[in-house]
Formats: C-alpha cells, structure tokens, sequence
C-alpha cells in the first residue's frame, strides 16, 4: 500500500520534471515494475484539482502520469475489507477519498487495521502530511510486516534536515506568514542557526511592536508581545541582526484602487498596508547578496490581498538570481513555492517544501509522527561476536526488558540460548550493562533503542536463530513463538 501526497500527483499543472512529483511516480512505478500489487490510498479535494469529482476521475488522472491503467476499488464506502482477490483486476488500484473519514482523523485502531486488510509493506510517501497522527499514516504503521517512506518522503525528509544544518555561511532566513506566539520556539531555533532574521508577513508587526514602534492595531497579535521580546532578546544575544520592513505599499481602505508608500511605523488611519515597499525590498537584497544559504518560510502577505502586489515575485526573482549563482536554497510553504514556480528560471537547483506545517514543528523540536512511525534502521552495528561468547545460539528477546532482572534470570538458567534486551531508558540499560559485566555473563546483551521502529533491522544482522520474542505489557508478559511472520527478517 501506498499512502501518495494528492497535492503533488493530483494538481492541476503537473510538472513531471521536479523534484518531488518525478520522486513521487518513481515510488508507485517502482514497486509495479518490481511486481508488487500496489494499492494507492491518499486525501483530495476540488481545492487541488477541479478535476477531482470522484474516485474514478482520479484514477484517470493517475492512469495518465503513470502510463499505467489504475483500477478503482470501493471497500472504505461498503466498510468491506479488501481481499487478495480484488486485486486480479490490474497491478495498480486506488481506495476511496479520506478526506471527509473521521475515523482517518482520529487514527482509529479499526480502521487502520481495516485498511491494512490484504497490505504486507505499507510505503508512505506524503511527507506533507507526517505532522499529523493519521490512520492512514502512523495507525496502519502497527498492522503491516513493514512500513517504509517512499522516494519522495525520503527526499522531503533529507530536504528538511538540511535547513537545520549550519554547513554554508552567512545562513538568512526569509520569514512571512502570522501567529509568532505559536512558533516562538521554532523561530528561536532559526535565530540560533542563521546569521539573520528577515521577517516579511504578519509576523514582522508582532517585531515592530515589541521593538515600541507604531503599527496598525488591527496587525497586533494578542498574547504575542511577550514572545516576540524573548525572540528578540535571544537573537540579540546570538548577535544575529532581525531586520523587518522600512516601508510598505498601501491601499485606501475607501478606494481599493488607490495605492500609496508609507513609512512601515507611519500608515495612516484609512489605509492598510498590502505589500513591502522598494526600501523594505531593497534592504533584503543588500543582506541577502552575499549569502550561501537562504531559507525562506511562510507567505509575504498581509490580511488584505491586492491585484498589484508584486512583492513575493520580485523576492523570487532575487532569490533565482542567487541560486544561480551558488547559493543553497530551500522554500517553504505553498505560496512561496507559487512564487518561484512563477518564475522562468530553472527550478531544479531548490529544495521546495511546500507544507510549512511540518516544516515549522521540526523547527519546534517536536518529533514527527508520521517519520517515527515507519521503520528505521538501528543507526549502530552490532557487534554479536563481542556481545556474545556463542553469537549461532538461538535468540530470545524482551521488548522493554526494564532494570533487566527477569532477561538477566532466564540466561542464568538457560545456558543454551542467548538473550538480548532492547530498552528506550538508556539509563536502565547502561545498569544492565554494568550487571552483565559484573556477573561475566557470556549469553546476556542489552541496547538502548526504541524496538518498535528499530527491531527489525537489529535482529535481522543476528548469524542465530530468533526464537522467542516476548513484551511487558502492563505487567504481564506477552511471547510470540511463531514466527512465519518474521520469515524474511532472516532472508
């Protein structure tokens, strides 16, 4: 099953030549070409395409970018889970719109286990949706042999780690969009890695009145100030200059069609500001001109929308001009990526994340939950031989083995097996460690991991035999003995 990003495959002007949507077909193109049956699932809407009236037009669209004929199949309507024999009509299939389920929202156990119906590996390729806890994204994760990201996801992912990385100096950040009191830690966290803040939105007001300059009321935030002083406190100290607009374009609230400069601290009752004027413009270009890396997050827009506002293209043409040049560039946000679309340079050298959403929580620190939801490798080999006297011996393993004592019990007593306990406190484990070492036991292991995104990949390198997997689940202990199901670990 493919879990695919709608706003990507299903837009109304299809650009097969990017990034995201190449990596995209290549992920369901792969998997058919490979042989697999591949069931696609996603969210639409008419807000993407007009085109999308019903699950068979979106087939159609699909059938069309993938060269390949997609099969409709209505089991999530009919509440009928679907069975291998559904899947004789063709190699590729589509499930229903999830975009009205409430059990999709609510990540409902059944559900994900009704969707899962049928489903070995599940691939999630929609990365714009991994800041969600979805059933179709984290709940479906814990009912499939194996859950995996797709191509896109994986460069989304590889994408949105490079904006944390500090690898190319002077790093500006570009920032529009509103509501600083709700990204306050995300915006601490872009002061401590850039050498410069340029806040272009709404969010540029909340700066100016807390720096004590006159903005209009209608643009203050309500429990913002606070936050926006901390902001500025913090990056003071970095010694990372913020720099906010000088002057704006305004409209006449009377006569829309009446446009004037004003200074940024100085518009006039009657009159709102719709765009950055050429000084706020001019100001942006000199601190970005010498950049090697530039992020830009978030709309330049302010509550009023003006036919003439050309602001955002004229900072896209700024920025294409700097890309070619050398500079790294990422663009956040589908009005920012709307912008650089617009232009006739070249795209491909960008990275383009086009929801800020997720972009603005890994900023946060808050973890992901459709990215720990899917199986990752353990990051560390390990080494059996020195874990073990016997590494060919059969394999026992607790999950959540705890201060160890009941794992540490059973290697006393059964010499002929070896025990590995797999614990996230890092500290029970260093203990157990320590015990191990104490005691010179030759058949008991620990590792700090978290088992459940990582147990895969860790027993899958053991030369023995798994035979026995048990958990502590409130208390009591729960063991798996067949292993049909992890046949191909050791494959």
């Amino acid at each position: 099953m493919v879990r695919f990003d709608s706003t990507i495959l299903l837009r109304n002007q299809l650009d097969q030549s990017s990034v995201s949507v190449s990596s995209a077909l290549y992920t369901i193109k792969y998997l058919q070409e490979a042989g697999a049956k591949v069931i696609l699932i996603s969210d639409w809407s008419k807000k993407i395409n007009s085109k999308l009236l019903s699950t068979e037009s979106v087939a159609d669209i699909l059938s069309s970018v993938l060269q390949h004929k997609v099969v409709t199949v209505r089991c999530i309507s009919s509440s009928i889970p679907l069975k291998r024999e559904d899947l004789d009509k063709g190699d590729i299939h589509l499930l229903e719109n999830l975009s009205e389920n409430k059990e999709e929202v609510a990540n409902c156990s059944n559900f994900a286990e009704f969707l899962s119906s049928g489903v070995d590996i599940f691939v999630n390729d929609s990365f714009s949706q991994s800041h969600k806890i979805l059933a179709s994204t984290v709940g479906i994760c814990r009912c499939c042999y194996a859950c995996m990201a797709g191509f896109q996801f994986e460069e989304s992912l590889h994408q949105l780690k490079k904006t944390a990385q500090t690898n190319k100096k002077p790093y500006v950040a570009i920032i529009g969009g509103g509501n600083l009191k709700n990204k306050a830690a995300a915006l601490q966290f872009l002061a401590s890695r850039c050498d410069a803040l340029i806040f272009i939105g709404l969010l540029s007001f909340q700066i100016m009145h807390a720096l004590g300059q006159s903005v209009p009321s209608y643009f203050v935030e309500h429990g913002a100030h606070e936050a926006a002083l901390d902001i500025i406190e913090f990056a003071h100290n970095k010694n990372v200059p913020i720099l906010y607009p000088e002057d704006l374009w305004c409209m006449n609230q009377h006569n829309p069609k009446k446009v004037e400069i004003f200074p940024s601290c100085g518009v006039l009752d009657g009159w709102v500001p719709i765009d950055l004027g050429p000084r706020s413009l001019d100001n942006i270009r000199s601190v970005v001109i010498n950049s090697k890396k530039i992020i830009w997050i978030g709309p330049m827009k302010f509550r009023f929308l003006n036919p003439c506002s050309n602001g955002a293209s004229i900072l896209a043409e700024m920025l294409c001009k700097l890309g070619q040049s050398g500079c790294n560039i990422t663009i956040v946000g589908n009005m920012a990526c709307k912008a650089m679309r617009n232009q006739s340079f070249g795209l491909s050298s960008f990275d383009m994340l086009e929801n800020a959403s997720v972009v603005w929580e890994f900023f946060k620190g808050r973890k992901l939950p459709g990215v720990v939801a899917l199986d990752r490798a353990y990051p560390f080999e390990v080494d059996w031989n020195a874990a073990y006297s016997d590494p060919a011996l059969p394999l026992v393993v607790d999950i959540g083995s705890g201060n160890g004592l009941f794992i540490m019990g059973m290697a006393r007593k059964r010499k002929d097996l070896n025990f590995l306990g797999l614990e996230i406190n890092g500290k029970l484990v260093r203990c157990c460690k320590a015990s191990v070492h104490q005691y010179d036991m030759k058949n008991g292991y620990f590792i700090e991991t978290n088992a459940t995104s990582t147990f895969r990949s860790i027993v899958s390198n053991y030369p023995g035999e798994l035979v026995l997997v048990s958990v502590q689940v409130e208390g009591n202990i729960l063991s798996v003995q067949n292993f049909d199901m992890f046949a191909f670990i050791n494959d």
